[in-house]
């Protein structure tokens, strides 16, 4: 007998249960009567949205979210429902998965293996489920899962020992570089071993700092791939199964490395604006290659129309640096204009002369220079309703050169996980697509322009040595014995990581960015601020 599953790979918000559920009937009726589907299957937490992190908390949310699941299944008939939802048992929550067919739910499956590291903090909140659930439908019996019970081996064979013929596995599984072939291997593998096919939807779309990169798949029980859908994009889809075998469908190409991380930078910003009401967004554009990839990202994630760029030149400002500006924003089509920062620096220069009197110019001042930018434009964001884009990267971030309340104000960072080099990889990906970053900004020398003659390389080390320690030392907890024996210099080492250390509380301060890396600061590095530790 021939079986239609549809996979909805869809793009929730996060606490909006009205709007999940209508999203989810309006899915479920196209697969119906356009596609001609028996079945579909949702991601993860369907109902809330993932993660609702401590929403989850509140006993009002998660009673909304059960009720909603009872009225779902009074809303939509002749055909089968796999939504994930809280569920409540008595004083216990857990992270299900329910079946709904003909008005009734007939079978709920609890999340056994709750996954506790990284971004992941599951245990905080729900209680581990210990039982497989197989259901029969149309003459197939199905098994249920959901996203870390696939990585977990052992879950995938229980419940072909329960009698499951294919499985059904619900996720969530944020995006991370290099993310979705690890994850293409890992479920293979363990579907190979036990024999059975699966069926994998994942969700789609941004949520805060995290991306979920779609591109959910059906693997055969020889662990072949038969279909998979396209990355980055919402995306409902039918594939055919004789009895529990599935039928070869098409299999979208998955983007390379960088064009993959691009993407996902492109749906942070589109789904942060769109989802929290902003009218656009803006920033300031200073003919540096920060700003000028956090431009190209803002227009290709929201459109020309919703950008806006503001050159806010200081008496150390090259006049390359305002000319390449002019030339991104006139490349994109985006308004654009100037607001010199002089007047705002002498007031404030000057109120502060008597008390800085026989002191030396240093930091103090240059910092002044790019609070004097923050304030111009938060007072623009603030005015228009647009969110202000941050344009400091990761690397920056990992030795604080920033300035609070200065180049750190904004809304949100979109390249605060990307670091340096791969900001130079970004903005040439860019370029293919069209010329839109002029290549003197991406072959000079990178400079703060707070100071005459101004290079990043004269306090930090080359970007190339930089970047690999702080990769070490940040994303792989390696020691400073380790990194200095994989090559590196004591002194580059030792600078690196005092830096790193020290400005803990700076990125603390710091807007939210999108998580394109392993090991993000934030959710996946947790330090303490004040701590006696030295590394070095």
């Amino acid at each position: 007998m021939t079986l239609k599953i549809a996979l909805a790979q869809t793009n929730f918000l996060v606490g909006d249960i009205n709007a999940n559920v209508d999203n989810i009937v309006k899915a479920a009726i196209h697969a119906r009567d356009q596609l001609g589907a028996d079945m579909i299957v949702f991601p993860e937490l369907t109902i809330t949205g993932y993660p609702a992190e401590d929403l989850l908390l509140r006993t009002d949310f998660i009673t909304a979210a059960n009720n909603a699941l009872y009225q779902l299944a009074d809303r939509v008939t002749d055909i089968a429902l796999i939504v994930g939802f809280p569920e409540r048992d008595g004083d216990k929550l857990y992270n299900s998965a329910a079946v709904l067919h003909q008005g009734a739910i007939t079978a709920c499956y609890r999340k056994r293996a709750l996954p506790n590291y990284g971004v992941f903090d599951e245990q905080r909140y729900f209680t581990a489920g210990n039982q497989p659930c197989v259901f029969e439908f149309n003459g197939t019996f199905i098994g249920l899962t959901i996203c870390e019970d696939v990585w977990r081996p052992g879950i995938i064979e229980d419940n072909k020992q329960a009698g499951a013929e294919l499985l059904l596995t619900l996720n969530a599984s944020p995006f991370n570089s290099g993310k979705i072939h690890q994850r293409e291997t890992i479920v293979c593998s363990q579907v190979k071993a036990a024999q059975i096919p699966l069926v994998y939807v994942n969700q789609v779309g941004g949520q805060d700092e995290l991306i979920f990169d779609g591109a959910s798949f059906v693997v055969a029980a020889d662990g072949g791939i038969v279909f998979r859908a396209e990355e980055f994009k919402e995306q409902i889809s039918v594939v055919e199964f004789d009895g529990s075998h599935p039928l070869k469908n098409t299999c979208a190409p998955l983007y390379a490395e960088v064009s993959s991380e691009y993407q996902a930078l492109v749906l942070g910003i589109k789904d942060y604006v769109r989802k929290n009401g902003f009218q656009g967004a803006i920033l300031g554009l200073s003919g540096g290659i920060d700003s000028a990839l956090v431009l190209a990202l803002a227009v290709d994630a929201l459109g020309a129309d919703k950008v806006e760029a503001v050159l806010l030149p200081s008496r150390y400002t090259q006049d390359m640096s305002n000319e390449d500006a002019v030339l991104e924003a006139e490349a994109l089509g985006v308004h654009h204009h100037t607001i010199p920062i002089e007047p705002a620096v002498n007031a404030f220069t000057g109120m502060l002369a008597d008390i800085f009197v026989g002191t030396a110019k240093d930091a103090t001042e240059e910092n002044i220079q790019a609070r004097c930018r923050g304030v111009v434009l938060m007072a623009l964001s603030n005015k228009q309703g647009k969110l202000l884009l941050t344009t400091g990267n990761k690397s920056e971030m990992s030795v604080g050169y920033a300035t609070l309340y200065g180049d750190m104000s904004g809304g949100f960072a979109p390249i605060k996980d990307v670091p340096k080099l791969l900001v130079y990889q970004l903005a040439r990906y860019r370029n293919t697509l069209s010329r839109v970053i002029p290549e003197r900004v991406i072959i000079r020398p990178p400079s703060a322009e707070l100071a005459p003659d101004q290079v990043d390389a004269d306090s930090l080390p080359p970007y190339d040595v930089l970047d690999p320690i702080l990769e070490r030392y940040i994303g792989q907890d390696q020691s400073a014995d380790q990194i200095i024996a994989a090559g590196f210099s004591r002194e580059d080492v030792a600078r690196a990581i005092s830096l790193v250390d020290r400005n803990e509380y700076k990125r603390r301060q710091s807007p939210p960015g999108i998580r394109i890396t392993s090991r993000a600061f934030g959710r996946d590095r947790r330090y303490p601020i004040t701590s006696g530790y030295k590394g070095i």
